[in-house]
């Protein structure tokens, strides 16, 4: 039987407006996805994100019970504060044959749970029309160092194809929009292994490419702009760290262009936002004190603002990676660099990026696991500098 859907808001005009600020979302308050976040706990994460105007939520997987709650959390909200507004970036999870398996993962074939992911996707598309307006197939699916689990691009596209063709059948609404998100690599802003036809295929098949750009993991693997400038050294500290932040937003940006250079020669056009960029504020291992010394909240609030102020310019959607920490991700290490991109620590404390907003009383009334929004460090500048390191290299002018 067919559908009819009601949408008045699309994703045509959420991306790309800087009115409708995005972010990746998880909520999961414990090291372990067994205690899932509840529909109420989720509300309270919905306001503290609503105040900081943000309207547009990405996830990741549908088959956790998360995000029945988050969905029914906004959807309760909805009808309790009419102008309140939150949309959702609905990720389907994709793996290959053999993924997080102790067999030998085999790239050019999926996994059968690619197909229940997909239908589930559909489900939930399909019961909260006003809600979902991309559907996101697979997270970095396609980058070849994602070992585990990777795919080659044709699976990605068979299951984009799909979802287009769905929407030309009226089973699924025909302004929602699909992607896929992904390393900027892997949309043919980098090495030239990623260049094939499928790949082309599946530019042409999206409504949209979602790029994700890391510059903090290349402070260590890739830190050609990671290092002071000799016409740098007689700056004061916190000068030299805001040429050291600029140089990590540009290499952002120039992955951005290469990406779009990409699409043109191929002679389509498409628009293209970014899916993922973010900027950890603890590590113990590549990224530390004993690393590149690229990560603490100092640096982590300069990169935030730097990619929020250029990409609002642009009207390029930023999914921030992420809203809150979760230490779920590497319950092994609880300095792990994962556990720590949130804007918000475990806490509930809002990191240096946020504390104008703590100062401007957004988040007054507001908590999260019964505690109000303050700022960390106690607040005081001069205790959180005191973490804050250069890094060793140094740069040809």
């Amino acid at each position: 039987m067919n559908k009819v859907f009601s949408n008045e808001i699309t994703a045509a005009h959420i991306l790309g407006n800087p009115k409708y600020q995005a972010i990746c979302y998880g909520g999961y308050r414990t090291c372990t996805r067994d205690v899932v976040p509840t529909v109420e706990e989720i509300k309270d994460d919905l306001k503290i994100l609503s105040a900081m105007n943000i309207k547009v939520l990405r996830t990741y997987n549908v088959h956790h019970k998360e995000i029945d709650n988050l969905l029914e959390a906004i959807e309760q909200l909805k009808k309790t504060t009419p102008a309140f507004e939150m949309y959702v970036m609905l990720g389907a999870w994709i793996d290959c044959k053999n993924a997080w398996t102790n067999q030998t993962p085999i790239h050019t074939e999926e996994s059968y749970r690619n197909a229940v992911e997909i239908n589930r996707a559909v489900e939930l598309a399909n019961q909260y029309p006003k809600i979902i307006k991309i559907i996101a197939v697979g997270n970095e699916a396609m980058v070849n160092w994602a070992t585990s689990y990777y795919v080659t691009p044709n699976i990605i596209l068979k299951w984009v194809k799909h979802l287009q063709q769905l929407k030309k059948q009226n089973k699924l609404a025909k302004n929602i929009w699909i992607t896929s998100s992904d390393n900027f690599a892997s949309w043919g802003g980098g090495d030239s292994s990623y260049h094939n036809k499928d790949l082309n295929a599946l530019i042409r098949a999206v409504d949209y490419i979602s790029l994700h750009t890391y510059p903090m993991h290349d402070t260590h693997y890739n830190p050609t702009f990671w290092g002071i400038k000799s016409t740098e050294v007689n700056l004061s500290k916190k000068q030299q760290i805001e040429a050291v932040m600029l140089r990590s937003r540009d290499y952002a940006i120039q992955q951005y262009k290469n990406v779009a250079q990409y699409v043109r020669k191929l002679g389509i056009k498409k628009p293209i936002h970014i899916g993922e960029t973010g900027w950890a504020t603890q590590c113990n291992e590549l990224y530390g004190h004993n690393g590149s010394k690229a990560i603490d909240e100092y640096k982590s609030a300069m990169y935030y603002k730097m990619m929020r102020e250029w990409s609002n310019e642009k009207k390029i959607s930023c999914f921030f990676f992420e809203a809150f920490d979760e230490c779920w991700k590497n319950a092994a290490n609880a300095l792990h660099s994962e556990n720590h991109f949130g804007l918000f620590n475990l806490n509930g404390e809002a990191k240096y990026a946020l504390w104008n907003l703590v100062d401007k009383q957004l988040f007054k009334g507001l908590k999260r696991n019964g505690k109000p929004i303050t700022k960390t460090f106690n607040g005081k500048v001069n205790v959180l500098l005191q973490d804050v390191q250069l890094p060793n290299k140094l740069l040809n002018d």
